[in-house]
């Protein structure tokens, strides 16, 4: 029994020995594998923040007239957000080039219809008056030739009688060429009136052919007289599109909907450096990242994002929907003193969803950390 008590004493203090001096096996160290990427930034609505001010070819002072909206209003695309100083001065001005348009084309339809319809009556009546009025003097010297053949034929008849009578011996020779003299006289006589009346009968008269002519001027339309008033018209209507172009510079439209974030210039003040206000789309709001160039490897699109603050108590969570493309020093701080605010950064932007959104609408530039899932 002691031996056997002492053999298993010695197997045992004999384990003890190998187990102390035989060499231990390093076991490897796992390190462990980041999950996350973590890195601060701010809320903002989708799309940016969107300062607005005046065109830079504006022509007025700069100045701001009458500010339409105050901060929290919803605007909509092309909505005005404030007219500027010499808004009325340039209204005034397209109002007039309106009216000058009108009046050209009114000048346009008066040289298109010709001459008035009453200075064509005028004209034509003259024309008619002169036509009688030849008429007339063809008329009175028919008569006057017909007289004068009546005259002839008599005196015709008179010369034979008195020739007769002086072969007779009835008369002297005196009284028979007093009657041939008068017998000539009527044949010259009835020449004369003839020419006169062939003359009437060929041609017009001086006064017919120039009331005629002033007839066909006044009522002609010329095609240089149209083209000259058309080009006008059209001269007109660019001076309108210039002064609609010139009236446009003098407001301040919002380029898209959203809400108005800030006021930065009130009426009668020059338009500050900032510009007049500050327009974001609050209802699609977005995250943007601000994640170290050493860790910008690790973030992908599409990938998981949790964004956490002080300012509400559940996090808020999206999806990374963009990844720039250049590197940036870091605009965004930690209260944290020691923490290195020279760092170079990338930015991500974060879209969050729907749940999200609804409850940091009102949130802009509202500082997170962002937490991106790997």
């Amino acid at each position: 029994m002691l031996g056997a008590v002492v053999l298993l004493g010695g197997l045992g203090g004999y384990t003890f020995w190998r187990s102390q001096s035989a060499p231990q096996v390093a076991q490897p160290t796992v390190t462990p594998q980041l999950q996350s990427v973590t890195a601060l930034g701010y809320l903002e609505p989708r799309g940016r923040v969107i300062k607005l001010s005046a065109p830079a070819s504006s022509g007025s002072t700069n100045r701001v007239e009458r500010l339409l909206v105050k901060q929290g209003d919803r605007v909509r695309a092309g909505q005005i957000i404030a007219i500027l100083d010499g808004y009325d001065r340039l209204q005034a001005a397209l109002t007039e080039a309106q009216e000058q348009v009108k009046v050209a084309q009114s000048n346009l339809a008066v040289v298109k219809a010709g001459a008035k319809q009453g200075e064509v009556d005028a004209q034509q009546s003259e024309i008619q008056r002169l036509a009688a009025q030849r008429q007339g003097d063809v008329k009175a010297q028919s008569a006057i030739v017909a007289r004068l053949q009546a005259e002839l034929q008599n005196a015709e008849a008179e010369a034979k009688r008195f020739n007769l009578l002086y072969q007779q011996g009835a008369v002297s020779a005196s009284v028979r060429d007093n009657r041939a003299l008068t017998l000539s006289t009527a044949q010259r006589n009835l020449q004369e009136a003839q020419v006169v009346l062939e003359r009437i009968q060929s041609t017009r008269s001086p006064e017919l052919n120039a009331a005629q002519a002033t007839l066909d001027r006044i009522a002609e339309v010329r095609p240089v007289d149209v083209e000259a008033a058309q080009s006008q018209v059209d001269r007109a209507i660019a001076i309108v599109q210039q002064a609609k172009s010139q009236l446009d510079l003098a407001s301040v439209r919002a380029p898209k909907g959203g809400v108005v974030l800030e006021v930065h210039t009130r009426p009668g003040e020059l338009i500050a450096p900032e510009g007049i206000v500050e327009l974001g789309d609050t209802e699609q709001m977005t995250a943007l990242i601000e994640v170290y160039e050493t860790e910008i490897e690790k973030v992908k699109l599409g990938q998981s994002a949790k964004l956490f603050s002080d300012s509400f108590s559940e996090p808020l969570f999206g999806t990374v929907s963009e990844v720039g493309v250049k590197v940036k020093r870091q605009n965004v701080i930690n209260s944290d003193t020691s923490a290195n605010i020279d760092a170079r950064v990338v930015e991500v932007r974060v879209q969050l969803n729907s749940d999200s959104m609804q409850k940091v609408a009102g949130l802009t530039n509202l500082q997170v950390t962002g937490e991106i899932q790997q």
